[in-house]
């Protein structure tokens, strides 16, 4: 472009020159040779202009063209990703076909879950309910057992009243001695007892009565002594659809210390403690224990056996059970203080298993006087979750009973 505008300016000028070299020939005649050399300059300088207008008409083109080959790279790599744009969006939708025809899967699959979990609720609800009436015509057989032995005369008793005698268990080792290998409630006689129900907890191979459970806070520990010596809670609850899930599952109860000193005096026993704590770490303790009984306020002497949490009971001491309406002597606080009744020694202790129940990790130390364990070396453990349970140191020890 700019060669083409030198030219355009150069033109003219030689142009203007020659004519001005024309009117002074006019004027003076020179001679003819001297004409032709300045036409050959002009001639020159023409060519001479024409050639620089070509170089820079090359330079043009080149410089163009290069600029076109940019504008091509570039147009192909636009196709180049619109390319690659659209197989990705291709694949995308499949991937969206797939997953709807997943999400029809499992949409099949979750109804055909729902159908069978409806069918399988109803088969259990069927078994609960056959289960539970069979435990009733036990219970009704067992009733009308006793009340034909209390009537009858001991020298008129027949063979048959006298095997029946005997087929009632006498703790939760011996109905898993006879076969029954699964949790939940049964009827014993332990010795010189009437009749009652427990909770049976099979655990490694072998049944354990559960004397307490506490697990989320539905049931008030507070309770007076009289509830404390007979037993409170779920277990004997009247609720029909608590009875029923009682056959499976036991909720928060105490089973009385008058039914535990009952067991307990037939044989040896160990007493079991388990613990959750709010991070879901469980824990337990044994000891061999001796239980005394009313007279003596069911006072509990422990010895420790094993475990793996540190042991926050005394031990060889005599500790006595107290509420906040019979306290023994020197617990004048106790049952106040920690919200239910438990067996301590001379001072309160910071253990108490029938403590008010907190629903969250104890932070206060007004909270710690609900349920808690707190080691001797000071260790305080925050209780989600707990159960006491009770075994013969001897599993054959305890025999079927004879009712008396």
């Amino acid at each position: 472009m700019y060669t083409i505008k030198l030219f355009l300016f150069i033109a003219p000028l030689v142009i203007s020159s020659r004519i001005d070299q024309d009117y002074s020939s006019i004027d003076s005649v020179s001679p003819e040779p001297k004409s032709r050399f300045a036409m050959l300059d002009d001639v020159k300088i023409l060519a001479n202009g024409l050639l620089q207008l070509g170089h820079g008409l090359k330079d043009f083109v080149h410089k163009t063209k290069g600029q076109i080959n940019d504008i091509f790279q570039k147009l192909n790599i636009f196709d180049q990703s619109f390319y690659d744009l659209s197989l990705q969006t291709n694949e995308i939708k499949e991937e969206e076909k797939e997953l709807r025809r997943t999400t029809s899967k499992l949409q099949i699959k979750n109804e055909e879950v729902k159908n069978m979990s409806v069918e399988l609720n109803s088969k259990f609800e069927s078994l609960l309910e056959e289960k539970i009436l069979l435990q009733q015509k036990v219970r009704y057989l067992e009733d009308q057992l006793i009340n034909l032995i209390k009537n009858q005369p001991e020298t008129q008793e027949h063979p048959e009243v006298t095997l029946l005698k005997v087929t009632i268990p006498a703790d939760c080792t011996t109905i898993y001695n006879r076969g029954e290998h699964t949790s939940g409630i049964y009827s014993i006689r332990p010795s010189n007892s009437q009749v009652f129900n427990v909770y049976c907890d099979v655990i490694s191979g072998t049944s354990w009565t559960l004397i307490q459970h506490r697990i989320d806070g539905s049931q008030n520990f507070n309770e007076t002594w009289e509830n404390y010596k007979y037993g409170f809670g779920s277990l004997d609850g009247k609720c029909l659809i608590h009875r029923l899930l009682q056959l499976f599952f036991s909720g928060e109860f105490w089973l009385g210390l008058e039914k535990i000193h009952s067991i307990v005096k037939q044989s040896t026993y160990i007493l079991r403690i388990e613990l959750e704590d709010w991070k879901n770490n469980k824990h337990y303790i044994e000891y061999s224990f001796h239980l005394g009984d009313h007279e003596t306020n069911y006072t509990l002497h422990l010895v420790e056996i094993t475990g793996n949490v540190p042991n926050a009971l005394p031990e060889h001491k005599d500790l006595m059970f107290s509420t906040w309406d019979h306290k023994a002597k020197g617990h004048s606080n106790c049952p106040e203080s920690y919200s239910g009744g438990w067996w301590c020694h001379d001072v309160c202790g910071e253990n108490n298993l029938n403590g008010k129940y907190n629903k969250q990790k104890a932070k206060t130390k007004q909270e710690r006087r609900g349920i808690c364990w707190k080691s001797q070396n000071g260790r305080l453990y925050s209780i989600k979750s707990t159960k006491m349970l009770i075994h013969p140191t001897d599993s054959g020890s305890s025999e079927l009973t004879e009712a008396n």
